[in-house]
C-alpha cells in the first residue's frame, strides 16, 4: 500500500496513493482543520510556537539548556510531555481528528533526546512516581499519553518512530518503549529520509533493524521516504528496497513525485525492468 503526507488537502484524494496523512499540526505550530477524507496527523510535543509564545513550556536539560531550535541537534522546539495542560490540548485535537476521520497519526512522541526533562515539574513528579530508575520513569509517561490518545481513536492509532532501531535508543533517547507501546499502536511509521537516495544500503540496513524490533511484538510498520526533488528511479528503487521489510510505503510532501514513481514502478514491473539497490536498472 502506498501513502503520501501533505500539507495540501487536494492531493490525499489523488488515485495513486491508497491514503493520504494529512499535517493537521506541524513541527512549526502551524495548525490546521482536519479532514475526513485522511489519516489526520499531529506533530505532539514538537511545536516551535508554542515554545516561542510561552518558554514555560519547553523542555530543559540537567543544565537547564533549552530544547529550542537555537539549540545543536535540534530543528524546532520541544515541549516538556510531562507539561498537564499542554497534554489535555493535544487530547482535544486528537479527539477533533478522530471525529473527523477515525484514523490518527501521532508524531514526534516523547522526551526530545537524552537527558530532558529536568524541569521543576518532571522532578516531582519522577519523585512522585515510585519509580527507582529516571528512565522507567519517562517511558512510563510517554506511554501513558499514547495510551490517553489511543483511548479517543476509535480506527487505526499510528505513531510515528525516530529512525533508530538500535536495541534500547529509542528507550534511552525519548522514552519510546516500543514493547509498551505496542499495546495501543495499530501501526508505526518509520521516516527514513535522504535528498538523494543515491545508495539505499543504509535504508536496507535501517529496515532491516527494524523488522528485527518490531516483528515480534506483532505490530506492522511502514517506511516513510521523502520525495521533494528526488531522483524518479532513485525514488523508485528506494521504495523497493523499503517494502521488501515493511508493510507500507508513504512518501512525504511531494505528491507529484511520489504519484509518478508509483506510476514508474508499475509500469517497470510490468515490463520487466528491476531496479537495483543502488538505483540502476536492468
Amino acid at each position: 500500500m502506498y501513502g503520501v503526507v501533505t500539507r495540501n488537502a487536494e492531493e490525499v484524494e489523488w488515485s495513486e496513493f491508497d491514503v493520504g496523512f494529512y499535517e493537521v499540526k506541524d513541527v512549526t505550530g502551524r495548525a490546521a482543520q482536519p479532514l475526513s477524507n485522511a489519516v489526520n496527523m499531529i506533530s505532539c510535543f514538537g511545536d516551535s510556537a508554542a515554545v516561542d509564545a510561552d518558554p514555560d513550556l519547553v523542555a530543559v536539560d540537567a543544565e537547564g539548556t533549552p530544547a529550542t531550535r537555537e539549540q545543536p541537534y535540534f530543528d524546532w522546539s520541544h515541549v516538556c510531555p510531562t507539561n498537564e495542560q499542554y497534554r489535555a490540548g493535544l487530547l482535544e485535537i486528537v479527539a477533533d481528528c478522530a471525529a473527523e476521520n477515525g484514523d490518527v497519526r501521532l508524531d514526534d512522541v516523547g522526551f526530545p533526546r537524552e537527558g530532558y526533562c529536568r524541569c521543576d515539574r518532571c522532578e516531582q513528579r519522577f519523585g512522585e512516581s515510585g519509580h527507582d530508575d529516571w528512565r522507567d520513569w519517562r517511558a512510563a509517561e510517554v506511554t501513558d499519553f499514547v495510551a490517553d490518545a489511543a483511548e479517543r481513536i476509535p480506527g487505526r492509532t499510528y505513531l510515528t518512530l525516530y529512525p533508530d532501531p538500535y536495541p534500547g535508543h529509542l528507550f534511552r533517547r525519548e522514552g519510546i518503549d516500543v514493547k509498551s507501546l505496542a499495546e495501543y499502536v495499530d501501526e508505526f511509521v518509520v521516516p527514513l529520509y535522504d535528498t538523494a537516495y543515491a545508495t539505499t544500503y543504509w535504508l536496507e540496513t535501517i529496515a532491516k533493524g527494524f523488522e528485527s524490533l518490531l516483528d515480534p511484538l506483532g505490530t506492522p510498520f511502514s517506511i516513510e521516504l521523502y520525495a521533494v526533488d528526488v531522483d524518479l528511479d532513485a525514488l523508485v528503487g528506494a521504495t523497493e528496497v523499503a517494502e521488501t521489510y515493511a508493510e507500507n510505503v508513504y512518501f512525504g510532501y511531494d505528491a507529484s513525485n511520489a504519484a509518478a514513481a508509483i506510476r514508474r514502478k508499475g509500469a517497470d514491473e510490468r515490463s520487466g525492468v528491476t531496479h537495483r539497490p543502488e538505483g540502476g536498472a536492468e
